[in-house]
């Protein structure tokens, strides 16, 4: 089911309601976010603004992680999500979204990438195993 995200919900600086100038636009639709989970590979394709493609991770086990000491990224597994900022419901089902801390055999990492709309896992590593 599409979301709206159009804007005409704002209110006056006195406090009273705007009244809506037109109706929804099919531009200020949106969707559901995806919430990407460690599992076997599975995503989506979906089509985007102007024809674009969008790649979306239902289910993701490898990341790409980086150590900034030396610059040297590798591919490795997922093992979970320790801590995700985001929302603590996130962290109990273990979402991983931007800014999650996942656990991976060279050690804790965060995520910089957004699984849900890039389609892959990029990590920055912050403490080593």
């Amino acid at each position: 089911m599409p979301q709206w995200h159009g804007d005409s919900r704002k209110r006056k600086p006195t406090g009273g309601r705007r009244k809506a100038f037109r109706g929804k636009r099919a531009y200020e639709m949106g969707s559901e976010p995806t919430e990407t989970i460690v599992g076997e590979t599975k995503l989506r394709k979906r089509r985007g603004r102007g024809g674009s493609s969008k790649v979306r991770l239902l289910t993701w086990n490898y990341a790409n992680v980086t150590d900034p000491a030396t610059g040297k990224t590798q591919k490795v597994e997922i093992k979970r999500v320790t801590r995700n900022p985001a929302n603590p419901d996130y962290q109990r089902r273990g979402v991983i979204t931007r800014g999650a801390v996942i656990e991976t055999s060279l050690g804790q990492a965060t995520v910089v990438s957004r699984p849900g709309q890039d389609g892959t896992v990029n990590a920055i590593l912050t403490q080593k195993a």
